[in-house]
């Protein structure tokens, strides 16, 4: 498997906080949904790089009480961005969700 965010792969990102995680993770997601429209590739890359965040954070040991969570969370994106969507999701739905991460990230740096 060919590592894309080499720096949070050797350890960076295991000092960053679950919000800080996820909020980088929503990110990416945001810009899976901003290129799907308009070039495929670029949305297909993207969401491999929020797939690859995603389970650096879930071999985070400090996010070990939020396991279930986050593999769900990956069920339910791969669900919506390379299946079916069995389980209803939307842009608007992923916006939403990861912003309150932002938010939550923002707050615990002082901003």
């Amino acid at each position: 498997m060919n590592i894309i965010h080499k720096n949070a792969a050797n350890g960076r990102w295991f000092d960053f906080s679950i919000f800080e995680q996820m909020a980088n993770i929503g990110a990416e997601v945001g810009r899976t949904i901003a290129w799907r429209q308009k070039d495929k590739k670029a949305s297909e890359l993207a969401f491999d790089r929020t797939l690859e965040l995603l389970d650096l954070t879930i071999k985070d040991i400090k996010n070990k009480k939020h396991l279930k969570e986050l593999c769900r969370l990956r069920e339910v994106l791969v669900d919506y961005f390379c299946f079916d969507n069995m389980y209803g999701s939307s842009d608007q739905h992923w916006n939403d969700y990861f912003y309150s991460f932002n938010y939550a990230a923002s707050i615990a740096k002082g901003f």
